[in-house]
């Protein structure tokens, strides 16, 4: 006899606004008690230290979390100069201290320019990364460290919000893969001086830049009015930047069964937001063959 599933059948997207000092997973499992989801998962991990926009998966939404780990992410970083620290981040022990040139916005500029676009980083030992099944920050706090391959990554924009004579304000839009206190590591040393990661905040996950974060005081009071779903995006939200393509109901019928369907759509390179007559959001699709649709993923 099957177990029967704790919780309810909740299905959407949660842009919670994690608080600082709480794991992404901790975070996760307080979002999923509050909302009594049967199903729950979220899209990236942000560290304990960083704050910000965590999107959380419910339900049938968890089939489309892989393709939200693709996006790229926005993130206001406090950076202190002078100072590198064991883990790149303020809740590391300090490592060394350095004197800090005397610094003005053309040569801070000049530095940043130096990592804009396509570049290589080294992953951080503080990482979740892993090293023959162990995760690399394990290895750290035993005083470990392991060669790391380095990685190309793309930062997109590299803002200079605000300066001080030991600390910089950048505004960081970059690609999937991208460790902002690597980052930070490297323009401390572009900088002379060594740097650690202060504070953190995403800001925005692609798709998802215009829409609202809630945080858990906010949930908390919802809960109390019975207004939680309000919160919740729609699953095909997390799709919004790919191309629709609406089938009959009748091929809808079909599609959800996992069949491939005819449409008059010769070929595309990209996934597809499917969408019966009716409006509802089928799942999925590519175009397997020419004016062929096949699923990907069928949301129920």
């Amino acid at each position: 006899m099957a177990r029967r599933k704790k919780g309810l059948p909740i299905n959407g997207i949660l842009l919670l606004d994690k608080q600082a000092g709480f794991s992404s997973n901790s975070s996760l499992q307080k979002a999923k008690r509050l909302f009594n989801a049967q199903k729950a998962g979220h899209t990236g991990s942000l560290d304990p230290l960083a704050t910000g926009m965590l999107p959380i998966c419910f339900g049938e939404a968890t089939k489309i979390s892989a393709f939200l780990l693709e996006s790229d992410k926005c993130y206001q970083t406090t950076v202190q100069l002078g100072k590198t620290t064991t883990t790149a981040d303020a809740e590391g022990d300090i490592l060394q201290e350095r004197e800090i040139p005397e610094l003005n916005q053309e040569k801070i500029q000049h530095v940043l320019q130096q990592f804009t676009g396509n570049i290589s980083q080294i992953p951080p030992m503080y990482s979740a990364l892993k090293k023959d099944g162990t995760p690399l920050y394990k290895l750290a706090r035993k005083g470990e460290t392991v060669e790391r391959k380095a990685r190309q990554v793309t930062i997109h924009e590299l803002k200079l919000i605000n300066f001080t004579a030991n600390s910089l304000t950048l505004d960081v839009k970059c690609s999937k893969g991208t460790y902002i206190r690597s980052l930070v590591e490297d323009i401390g040393e572009a900088l002379d001086c060594g740097a650690y990661v202060k504070t953190l905040r995403r800001t925005a996950v692609s798709p998802f830049e215009a829409y609202e974060m809630f945080n858990f005081h906010q949930l908390d009071a919802m809960q109390e009015m019975a207004s939680l779903d309000e919160c919740l995006l729609p699953i095909d939200a997390g799709l919004k930047h790919w191309k629709p393509i609406t089938i009959s109901n009748k091929d809808a019928d079909y599609f959800k069964m996992g069949r491939t369907i005819k449409v008059d759509l010769q070929n595309s390179d990209k996934n597809l937001r499917v969408y019966a007559e009716n409006g509802a959001f089928l799942g999925i699709g590519y175009i397997k063959h020419p004016y062929s649709l096949a699923p990907k993923r069928i949301i129920q």
